[in-house]
């Protein structure tokens, strides 16, 4: 497939893509329960880490930031493209569909996962300034939902500041994809931030109970 054909195929593919709940699947799975209805009800690593333990959490995260990595840097190149502009696309597709999967009625995850590895294959430098911002976040504060917003918007930022005038036209496609990506994130964890401001929003080590929604 090419051209404008594969371009325009590559976000409905990797929204079918990134709609696969891995969290939603591994709970039925090994635990016999639908996962919407425990703990936060959110089907991303963090929920599943509550009800099957942390190796399982990984296991889920993993897969589902391998949903955004091929989206975004397997994808393309299987249809034929070059990367950039449909690689942007795919990370994007992934994304949306794992926050709104419609193997599940559209009620899906937070797309922190998802979205790393789409950053990850975008621009992995980039990506590394992301994760420093997340480990230095989550030390200072220890609240996951503010260290997953600010991982979303370092990158953007990473991206523009390394070369302003390169951003905004070679790499245009990912730094519009990576601040459409942090946007998607920030308003996904609104209830999150309104905790934040009430101070209720739990902190790691302490134990999350129903109406405590995860990042992922």
């Amino acid at each position: 497939m090419m051209g404008a054909a594969g371009t325009l195929a590559t976000p409905l593919l990797g929204y079918l893509l990134g709609s696969i709940p891995f969290g939603y699947l591994l709970v039925r799975l090994r635990a016999g329960v639908d996962i919407r209805t425990v703990g936060s009800g959110n089907i991303g690593a963090t929920n599943v880490g509550r009800i099957l333990g942390r190796g399982a959490s990984a296991l889920v995260y993993l897969l589902d930031a391998a949903k955004g990595f091929a989206s975004a840097g397997l994808l393309p190149r299987l249809l034929g493209l070059e990367p950039g502009l449909p690689s942007a696309l795919g990370g994007v597709g992934a994304t949306l569909g794992h926050c709104f999967p419609v193997f599940l009625r559209f009620r899906g995850g937070k797309g922190v996962a998802t979205a790393s590895g789409v950053l990850l294959a975008l621009d992995p430098a980039a990506f590394a300034v992301g994760g420093l911002a997340w480990v230095l976040l989550i030390s200072l504060v220890r609240i996951v939902s503010v260290a997953s917003i600010g991982m979303a918007f370092a990158f953007p930022l990473a991206v523009l500041a390394r070369d302003p005038a390169d951003a905004l036209r070679a790499h245009l496609p990912v730094l519009a994809a990576s601040l459409l990506l942090a946007s998607l994130i920030l308003v996904r964890h609104r209830a999150n931030l309104r905790r934040i401001l009430e101070g209720t929003e739990p902190r790691i080590g302490r134990r999350l109970g129903k109406d405590s929604c995860g990042s992922a």
